[in-house]
């Protein structure tokens, strides 16, 4: 059981948990919730040991291991599986041991520990998550170097999930996710078999995954049963009762405080006077829960409405080298008032699509008809980087108003979330919320026919993403959105559009059908990971193709001949004369780790015919 006790945690003088108690069970599924910057993050350092607390205790079971997500995404010449394998500790110390053991008796140890720990299938499972994650057969072969930051964070995420660590701090793991991976990912954590924690603002993994909501709430720490639904409707009665409460108590003091009022200074109710005094002085205040209004989210409305379709499209081409289109042959229209969510895994074309749409990028071939005077607003979240870290909102919105008189400037900076003090705060000092709201505005600033948002939720909270569904559904303009919240799409989205397979095409199911789709066809992705790199020709293709084959094959020979060496110590081992009258309890032991040996060889072995024959075949 995970204990916090009496818990005050202070950062800079500022006070985020105060006097907090909790008991999470083992096996538990708990999703952490509350406003940007309360102390969240703040709390899982503290549960890792990693931050002093000012008073009380947080005890964990003396066996118990804590994973969490790492800060920094991994890097270099090792492969993804390889990168990840190596995040279960004991299996790679058990294995590095077993390659240089020479007492029988240790041999038989180590043998039988990976055997309970079913080491020999490490590989499968960590392929299996690599897999859900995104990345296909071929990129778990390559070296990690080879992909984005996004993609390595990624990795950095399957290797905390494949080490399944008793204890699973998760802080935001759908903020480098696509749809299908966080679709995948609520699925493992809903059947996650030890304890989880996670910060999350995604309503539908929140609803899908756990089966508590801890709630941390002006330095206070509530556990409630259920899931996210539940702890709405849970905390709303709680509010109402409190307010009632709080209302009660507050006539009762008013009508004693007048009694004492009355009577103190008459002897014949002096005795009563003082009684009341003591009430009021015992009687401790109840405060109501006053809710923290979110700040609204709005988008300026057009000028003037354009006549349908907004934009045609008509057998388009279109990607960043004509020899190799990310997109072939798409024919799709836009409409004034259209509602359209991209579905598709990373790597499959959105953001291609977005940016011609946006008029970021010309078609290869084909035909795109716009209407006259067409405006687009455009947000990505890369455009954080964009930002000037040493000019405030303000400063950003003067320079689009630059003769603009003071008044308007700050009613403008106000309109979108900046008003009084907060307009003048450097964006260096912005939350990733605040940074994503004032990106919100600047895109939509001169009021836009059409807003394409990439991925808008992330670093908002749910109250946040709630009032940008509010601002979705009032805007009388098109929205094209990619997102991965699931609470967003399906609060907005009238159309749903899948890239995949170099084209796009409408998906006539909704969500839940879509995330069956997904759910079963497993690894049955997109090998394409990155932004399409320039092909000189098909002979740089096949050759790009084959050489996370021939790393695969080199791995999978290098397993084998580990596996080899392996069965050969057991066997000496089993031919000591009187191993079976002395010790038959070690002999079961090496018998049972030969098999186990043996088991692991047949994989090896089927593993290295597979990519020898895709290999020969990339190679005709």
């Amino acid at each position: 059981m995970l204990s916090i006790t009496d818990i005050s945690i202070r950062i800079a003088g500022r006070l985020l948990i105060d006097d907090s108690t909790v008991q999470i069970v083992p096996g538990a599924r708990v999703g952490f919730v509350g406003r940007n910057g309360v102390g969240k993050s703040t709390l899982f350092h503290a549960i890792r040991g990693d931050l002093p607390l000012e008073s009380g205790s947080i005890a964990l079971p003396p066996r118990w291991r804590v994973g969490s997500l790492a800060q920094e995404a991994p890097d270099g010449p090792e492969s993804l599986i390889n990168v990840v394998l190596k995040a279960d500790l004991e299996r790679d110390a058990l294995l590095r041991e077993a390659e240089t053991a020479t007492d029988p008796h240790r041999i038989a140890e180590i043998q039988h520990r990976l055997v309970d720990i079913d080491a020999h299938s490490a590989p499968a499972r960590a392929a299996a998550i690599l897999s859900g994650l995104g990345f296909s057969t071929a990129d778990q072969a390559r070296p990690c170097s080879e992909f984005s930051g996004g993609w390595r964070m990624r990795v950095a995420l399957a290797a905390t999930l494949f080490s399944a660590p008793d204890l699973l701090l998760l802080d935001e793991p759908t903020n480098y996710l696509d749809l299908e991976g966080t679709l995948w990912l609520e699925n493992h954590l809903a059947n996650y078999p030890r304890t989880v924690i996670i910060i999350s603002h995604d309503r539908d993994l929140l609803d899908t995954s756990v089966d508590q909501i801890l709630h941390l709430d002006r330095g206070k720490l509530t556990l409630y049963k259920g899931t996210y639904s539940s702890f709405e409707e849970q905390r709303a009665m709680r509010e109402m009762l409190d307010a009632k409460h709080a209302k009660r108590q507050a006539d009762e003091r008013k009508r004693l405080q007048a009694f004492v009022d009355r009577f103190k200074a008459k002897a014949s109710k002096a005795r009563q006077a003082q009684s009341r005094v003591k009430m009021l002085e015992r009687m401790k205040p109840v405060t109501a829960l006053v809710t923290q209004d979110v700040r609204e989210i709005a988008f300026p409305t057009p000028e003037k409405m354009l006549s349908p379709p907004i934009i045609a499209v008509d057998d388009v081409s279109v990607g960043y080298d004509p020899k190799n289109p990310v997109l072939n042959r798409v024919t799709l229209r836009v409409d004034t008032d259209d509602r359209i969510a991209l579905l598709g895994s990373n790597g499959n074309g959105k953001s291609t699509l977005v940016k011609l749409l946006a008029n970021k990028l010309q078609p290869f071939s084909g035909k795109i008809t716009r209407a006259e005077k067409l405006s687009v607003g455009y947000f990505a979240q890369h455009q954080v980087d964009e930002l000037n870290l040493d000019a405030s909102a303000y400063d950003h919105i003067r320079k689009l108003m630059p003769d603009a008189p003071e008044t308007k400037v700050r009613g403008r900076t106000g309109a979108i979330g900046f008003s009084g003090k907060a307009g003048d705060t450097l964006v260096r000092s912005l939350s990733g919320g605040e940074k994503a709201r004032l990106l919100l505005g600047l895109a939509t600033f001169f009021a836009p026919n059409m807003i394409i948002l990439d991925e808008p939720t992330n670093h908002l909270d749910i109250d946040s993403r709630a009032a940008l569904a509010e601002a979705i559904n009032d805007f009388p303009g098109a929205i094209i959105m990619v997102s991965h919240d699931r609470y967003l799409i399906e609060s907005c989205a009238d159309q749903l559009w899948v890239v995949a397979n170099q084209t796009v095409t409408t998906y006539d199911g909704d969500l839940d059908d879509y995330r069956r789709m997904v759910l079963s066809i497993g690894d049955k992705r997109s090998p394409s990971r990155e932004r399409p790199r320039e092909i000189a020709g098909p002979q740089q293709a096949k050759s790009e193709r084959r050489t996370p084959l021939k790393q695969r094959i080199a791995e999978a020979e290098a397993e084998i001949e580990r596996i080899t060496g392996i069965i050969a110590k057991i066997d000496t081992a089993l031919a000591l004369p009187d191993l079976f009258t002395r010790d038959p309890k070690q002999a079961a032991q090496l018998s049972k780790a030969r098999a186990g040996a043996e088991s692991a060889l047949r994989r090896a072995e089927e593993d290295w015919l597979e990519a020898s024959s895709e290999f020969d075949e990339a190679a005709g």
